[in-house]
């Protein structure tokens, strides 16, 4: 199976890898207290996938396109169930404007496929010495759907387009964001519920975590203890990454383990999931007396999470959230725009079953916020060679506003 090597895999790879003694011995932390919040949780049900290809075929007709193709990864998931993985051999589900939807498969993977299966669906199969994408052909061809455009994900590979427009020539194929992103950003009461407890999940381990940080520890160590309380919480990890002193400066962290001394920066990017579904929370903290410029630059970042939940207003451009922002920091000395030192990164991104989701809180994204969008509210400030600090809580935008999943820390005092 090929691997993706995304930010989130290596962080979760680098915060739990047990490359030291101390590393192991974190690994088996006394976790007597936590037990597991998510025991009343409930995945996405039939009725719920239901839904949502009854709200994929509605805009899919109010665009004029015919059926929307889409490879093994988040989207499938959301729409079909199937938990699939990217290979040379081709799975993929076909969404179309009216019935039911159509996995293609491999014929020896069919049993596996339909274990994971979660709504009424055709499948077809293809053997070794057949073309897959003729089997796609042939499906769209018999729901009479060849002569409007084929919306095409945005993560399905060249090689499956291409093939397809060879089975089908003057076959039209578009982008599938206006129907995918149009579902997926905007969460029912149920996926936020879930987004919820994995939030909960998080700050929880983030309580359990922080009096038991101490001098000497590497981030590698503070890290696993992290892991290890989510997953005692009944979260499954995804990230859990501490970055200490000056690697605190660069957002995504250094290569080399470094140890916590007295008045070091420790910043801490930690999230999970829960049946699915993820968090992805930050905290800054001091392992002793913050220093008079970490305090001030610890509550800058905090006004300017306040300055992005603010601009956060129905109807407003995504990007509107981010100028706010960059306004704000701008008019202490930072920047300008996106320059070091300062705000170096977008205010925040969507959220849902994956970490990083369209769209982002960054300048110049012109979709308008709507009920049910869930974001990231970071505005991080980053001294090359000093520290950084970051603050990130997410929230979803509800009839009246944004709403909190995490609350933010009050004070450097009280982080987390």
């Amino acid at each position: 199976m090929p691997t993706s090597f995304t930010r989130r895999n290596v962080l979760a790879a680098a915060a739990i890898m047990p490359l030291a003694s101390s590393v192991l011995r974190a690994a088996e932390p006394d976790l007597a207290g936590l037990r597991d919040m998510t025991g009343n949780t409930r995945p996405i049900d039939a009725a719920e996938r239901a839904r949502r290809l009854s709200r994929a075929q509605a805009l899919m007709r109010a665009n004029g396109t015919a059926a929307v193709l889409i490879e093994p990864g988040e989207s499938m998931i959301y729409f079909t169930g199937v938990r699939w993985h990217l290979s040379e051999r081709l799975t993929c589900a076909i969404l179309p404007v009216e019935g039911e939807p159509c996995i293609v498969t491999p014929f020896f993977e069919e049993p596996s496929v339909r274990l994971s299966l979660a709504l009424p669906a055709e499948v077809r199969t293809w053997n070794e010495d057949e073309d897959p994408l003729k089997v796609v052909a042939g499906f769209l061809r018999d729901r009479r759907l060849t002569a409007r455009p084929i919306g095409v994900e945005a993560n399905v590979r060249f090689f499956a387009t291409d093939n397809l427009r060879a089975a089908l020539p003057g076959i039209r194929l578009v982008s599938a964001d206006p129907v995918v992103r149009g579902c997926r950003m905007v969460k029912s009461a149920a996926e936020i519920a879930l987004m919820q407890a994995a939030t909960d999940v998080t700050v929880a381990a983030y309580r359990w975590l922080h009096p038991r940080v101490e001098p000497g520890m590497t981030g590698r160590d503070v890290g696993a203890l992290m892991s290890a309380a989510t997953r005692q919480l009944g979260g499954d990890p995804e990230f859990s990454m501490a970055l200490v002193g000056p690697d605190a400066a660069l957002p995504h962290g250094g290569t080399a383990p470094r140890r916590i001394a007295a008045g070091d920066v420790v910043l801490m990017d930690c999230g999970c999931t829960v049946q699915g579904y993820q968090s992805d929370v930050s905290r800054t903290f001091v392992i002793g007396s913050p220093s008079a410029e970490v305090r001030r630059v610890w509550d800058q970042v905090a006004r300017g999470q306040r300055v992005a939940f603010a601009a956060a207003k129905l109807g407003a451009p995504a990007g509107s959230v981010d100028n706010a922002v960059r306004r704000y920091y701008e008019s202490i000395g930072y920047g300008p725009g996106y320059r070091l030192p300062g705000l170096s990164h977008r205010t925040g991104h969507g959220i849902g079953t994956e970490g990083h989701e369209p769209v982002n809180l960054v300048r110049g994204e012109a979709t308008p916020l709507a009920r049910g969008m869930c974001f990231s509210d970071e505005p991080g400030l980053y001294l090359p060679g000093k520290f950084g600090v970051r603050l990130e809580d997410c929230f979803h935008m509800t009839a009246t506003g944004p709403k909190w999943f995490s609350e933010p820390p009050v004070s450097i005092d009280r982080p987390v």
